[in-house]
């Protein structure tokens, strides 16, 4: 028997498919690609230079690219030499962290990640014991890395490549935030001497290029030291990159903070808490809920700087290319060398940004059509 309006009490009729126009492939390109003339000129265009491009690159990189080889020679002339980049591989990864001691940056990296995983997101099994070892971490990772008390010392001038970008890296993402939440609410005091000295701090960092402040770590801090004192050169990096972006981190928070209404501290005093407990329950999270693009963005432009280092001497991934291009049985590999740092790059800062929006979606508590 035919199925029929009639046969379904009120109420209770199947909902019908939508309409064939309104869903599908043809659909999503009829609106997204060509919704308007000048919108499908664009995208014919930007497929037709697509069309020009991803072939002969697919062939330099992947088809035509030669995988082992010992010296540029070994390398076809008309494609990619990614022979360079698997001779050098731990030159890049490691720089000149000794070879039997490499097990010592691998268990640092493999633990970060253990660390990273516990504050990063919060459905992790015993995360409470987890979060006690994050704590720690800093200076395990530090061991494992440096070495003494019972592990042999590597001097930090052996560090480069990629476990020194990670290293400067992940030690300024991690030092600044606190450091700048801190400068942000000294902004805001109503002491004259902690507002000022922030004012006067977070100013002077963003009025001075971050490439300046590495000359001056490098270079005229020895002057300041009592004579014969040594400061690690890694070390004093880490202190000029952390407070250059805890200065950004401050006045990014400070923007948090400053679009939040009045009423809100005032309701967190009328429940009978105090200035640090109001901060702590009711105003920074939410100054940071609002505030996480900018922080993010902030990080990943101090992740991308790392690579300033290479002008006072250290060896990043950039630097130790640049000095292995210069080596006559690799001579004009320069491509290479860059696209597999900004390949590594990509991959880090593009992280950084999904984390970002996860985060952001996470902690949405609006209503979104």
């Amino acid at each position: 028997m035919t199925m029929t309006k009639q046969n379904f009490a009120p109420g209770t009729h199947p909902s019908l498919p939508p309409p064939h126009s309104t869903i599908g492939l043809i659909h999503w390109l009829r609106t997204n690609l060509f919704s308007s003339v000048s919108n499908s000129v664009v995208t014919l265009v930007s497929i037709y230079a697509l069309y020009l491009a991803i072939p002969p690159a697919i062939s330099w990189l992947f088809i035509d690219a030669t995988y082992v080889g010992e010296t540029r020679k070994d390398c076809a002339a008309d494609g990619a030499c990614l022979a360079f980049i698997g001779e050098r591989f731990n030159l890049f990864v490691y720089g000149f962290y000794p070879d039997e001691l490499q097990w010592r940056v691998n268990l640092a990296a493999i633990l970060l990640v253990v660390a990273s995983a516990a504050v990063l997101w919060d459905n992790i099994p015993a995360r409470k014991h987890m979060l006690r070892f994050a704590l720690l971490y800093p200076f395990i990772g530090a061991w494992l890395l440096s070495g003494g008390f019972g592990l042999e010392p590597v001097g930090t001038h052996l560090f480069g490549g990629l476990m020194l970008t990670l290293t400067i890296g992940v030690t300024g993402i991690v030092c600044s935030l606190p450091l700048g939440i801190l400068l942000a609410l000294g902004r805001q005091s109503n002491l004259p001497i902690i507002k000022y000295f922030c004012i006067g701090f977070i100013e002077f960092i963003r009025g001075v290029p971050l490439i300046t402040l590495l000359f001056v770590a490098s270079t005229m801090l020895s002057y300041f030291l009592p004579p014969g004192s040594t400061f690690d050169l890694l070390l004093r990096v880490l202190i000029m990159v952390t407070l250059f972006s805890s200065a950004y981190i401050a006045e990014v928070i400070r923007g948090g903070l400053q679009a939040l209404p009045k009423g809100q501290l005032e309701a967190a005093e009328s429940l009978g808490l105090n200035y640090s407990q109001a901060m702590r329950f009711i105003i920074l999270p939410q100054a940071l809920k609002i505030s996480i693009p900018g922080i993010v963005n902030t990080f990943i432009g101090l992740y991308k700087d790392t690579t300033l280092v290479i002008v006072i001497g250290l060896l990043d991934p950039l630097g130790i290319g640049r000095a292995s291009v210069a080596d006559s049985a690799w001579l004009g590999l320069s491509t290479e060398v860059y696209l597999f740092v900004a390949v590594f790059f990509f991959i880090s800062c593009f992280g950084m940004a999904r984390y970002s929006l996860y985060l952001e979606n996470k902690l949405n508590t609006g209503h979104k059509r």
